[in-house]
């Protein structure tokens, strides 16, 4: 290609010391700055005062059960996420493009929406609220109903990776293992899982991201009981409504750390999917 050629592809070079300051500035203001601020809150009493918000019995009992709603919706994503992408890349079935477009149904529906859904299914004056109330069997304001919000909103992330991985892969290797005598269940940890696990630890890094993060559903679901149904998203809001600033900002450092190390995992399964694709 002649230079005028390329000279003219090129912007000028202050066009580009332009749009990278303006980048820069952007990424500071909006994502640089919140984030500094949120840790300089949090330590602005001292890291004493830090300590002991981080280990009161409040925010330790939404650490909790933070960790028990992702430990119980992530494997339940998972399990779905793969099966469904199993069933839409290998099989031809009636409702087929109906069921694809259902997996997106959480990206599209509010969590709001979704947490005002469970209430209208297990609350007290729901479809099913009667025979619950009349087995004892507690959904909406206790634990199984925030695990049901955050799996409908999880439930798509494995699934969205997965598919067109298994599409682009295609059958070839499968069918060729089947042929050679393995069984289904030889032929998927020898030969599928090997080919999709990065695509499959990408769906989970933001499974579990999204689950812990998790606020708009859960917060319906919840009833906000301190100590009992708040998550770690809910107790920052709950902590900040009584005024307690320096309890609040500690609680998102968490979440915000949690945010940060997703974004390198992410970041790095990238990498890794991409050269992947380039070896093979």
């Amino acid at each position: 290609m002649h230079n005028s050629s390329k000279a003219a592809l090129q912007d000028p070079l202050w066009v580009r010391y332009c749009l990278m300051t303006l980048a820069l500035l952007v990424v500071g203001l909006f994502l640089c700055l919140p984030l500094a601020s949120i840790f300089f809150q949090a330590f602005a009493k001292g890291l004493q005062a830090y300590a002991e918000q981080i280990s009161s019995p409040d925010a330790l009992a939404a650490i909790r059960l933070t960790l028990l709603v992702s430990a119980i919706s992530l494997p339940l994503s998972v399990v779905f996420g793969v099966s469904a992408a199993w069933a839409i890349a290998r099989f031809d079935f009636p409702g087929k493009g109906l069921f694809t477009t259902l997996i997106d149904l959480p990206f599209s529906v509010s969590p709001v929406t979704a947490g005002l859904l469970f209430v209208l299914l297990f609350g007290a004056h729901g479809w099913f609220g009667e025979w619950l109330q009349a087995h004892n069997i507690k959904i909406i304001f206790a634990v199984p109903g925030i695990v049901f919000a955050t799996l409908f909103i999880t439930c798509p992330f494995v699934a969205r990776e997965l598919i067109p991985l298994m599409q682009e892969m295609g059958s070839e290797e499968e069918e060729a293992a089947l042929s050679m005598g393995a069984g289904p269940w030889t032929m998927f940890w020898r030969v599928t899982l090997p080919n999709i696990k990065w695509g499959l630890l990408y769906g989970v890094v933001l499974c579990n991201a999204r689950a812990m993060g998790e606020f708009g559903a859960v917060s319906v679901v919840s009833g906000h009981i301190a100590g009992l149904t708040n998550t770690l998203p809910l107790h920052v809001e709950a902590t900040y409504n009584e005024y307690n600033a320096v309890g609040a900002f500690a609680a998102a450092s968490l979440l915000t750390v949690l945010a940060v190390v997703t974004l390198v995992v992410k970041s790095y399964l990238e990498w890794q999917q991409q050269r992947n694709r380039q070896h093979n």
